[in-house]
């Protein structure tokens, strides 16, 4: 009779953790980014369908009075990435006193660009209940706008934990990673997003 096999190894000592596609987390959130791009592209598809469907674009020349506030809000978007994969990095490396410093940074950020987004509303030179026109752009800015609150609002909660004696165990490292590629993910929805506003009425 063959004896069981008897296992001694202590498990101890192994991570309760994983970064990347190793975690459920990072499946969730490659979910949700797939699910929120569907919004988009149908909000993609219903402003080219408008498009295609008038003698002129934007109608009766609503397009944005000016390009400063969403380029501004573009630029800002883009040096954002700096800090984020910063943070992104001192995850992984798990060093907890560089994302304490960093994060400030990015909630401040994300403070300004909500202020910047405030003033784009205001620059769109429509209301959106004007014409189907202005209801798909200010559909675009809600739902990019509903992003950087769900961002913004998920890393001062990160950042408060990390303050804390057990909040920079494993699995708040983790967390915080992929809140970093979260925010990659809202700056790069936002490029597509400017061109259609500022961009594609005045070629």
């Amino acid at each position: 009779m063959i004896p069981a096999p008897r296992f001694t190894d202590d498990v101890a000592s192994l991570p309760t953790y994983k970064f990347g596609p190793s975690s459920l987390t990072w499946w969730g959130i490659i979910a949700f980014m797939v699910i929120e791009g569907a919004f988009f592209g149908l909000t993609f598809a219903a402003y080219f369908f408008l498009m295609g469907h008038e003698q002129g674009w934007p109608p009766e020349g609503r397009q944005p009075a000016n390009l400063l506030w969403g380029t501004l809000f573009l630029v800002v978007m883009l040096l954002s990435e700096i800090p984020n994969s910063m943070i992104k990095k001192a995850a992984r490396e798990r060093d907890v006193p560089a994302i304490r410093a960093l994060m400030p940074v990015i909630i401040g950020a994300g403070a300004v660009l909500l202020i910047i987004r405030g003033f784009e509303f205001n620059n769109l030179n429509c209301r959106w209940t004007d014409d189907a026109y202005s209801s798909v752009i200010w559909t675009l800015l809600f739902l990019h706008t509903t992003h950087i609150l769900t961002d913004w609002g998920d890393t001062i909660v990160l950042w408060l934990l990390m303050r804390t004696d057990l909040g920079w165990e494993g699995r708040r490292l983790v967390d915080t990673d992929e809140n970093c590629l979260y925010w990659r993910y809202v700056w790069l929805l936002w490029i597509p997003v400017y061109l259609m506003i500022y961009w594609v009425p005045r070629l």
